[in-house]
């Protein structure tokens, strides 16, 4: 702070154009307002210069880091937004879009149309195992009365044979 020269003296500087290096600053009160009404300030340009280097150091790179990170996340914004629009532009220009709901009333329909034979196809199943099951009783009860033909008729022919005249013995 050795080169900031007289930025804390009360008295302007001798010459006629304020010295070069100082300049008046009545206007605007650098302090904060603690110097006295009407009183002049002088603040040396060099200090003000260098103060003004040192904060652009301290504070430009992060603000050079955050354009970036910005301007990359506005890029990546416009490439989402042009995506997403030739994908709204796709669906739009697609013709069997405008039929989908036709198509999904066509697919119920249909879905109904196929419960019902499901279901005329399970009473017929039924029906079909019942008449089965009567065909087979009605078999066994056939063959039931077929065996019992066959057996009276063998009993009538053994009845017969007995009942046939039989030559006597001959003692």
């Amino acid at each position: 702070m050795e080169d900031e020269g007289p930025a804390s003296q009360s008295e302007p500087p001798h010459g006629e154009d304020g010295g070069g290096d100082l300049r008046p600053a009545q206007q605007e009160v650098l302090d904060g307002g603690r110097s006295a009404p009407g009183e002049d300030e002088y603040v040396d340009r060099r200090a003000v210069d260098r103060l003004t280097e040192g904060l652009l150091s301290h504070y430009l790179p992060d603000l050079q880091n955050s354009r970036r990170a910005l301007m990359e996340l506005r890029q990546n914004q416009l490439i989402l937004l042009d995506t997403l629009d030739q994908e709204v532009t796709k669906f739009r220009d697609c013709p069997l879009l405008v039929d989908l709901d036709s198509l999904f009333t066509e697919a119920k329909l249909y879905h109904n149309k196929l419960v019902a034979i499901r279901k005329d196809m399970m009473l017929l199943h039924e029906r079909t195992t019942k008449l089965k099951k009567r065909a087979l009783k009605l078999q066994q009860q056939k063959q039931k009365e077929a065996l019992d033909k066959e057996q009276q008729r063998e009993k009538e022919q053994e009845r017969e044979r007995r009942l046939e005249a039989r030559p006597a013995k001959r003692t």
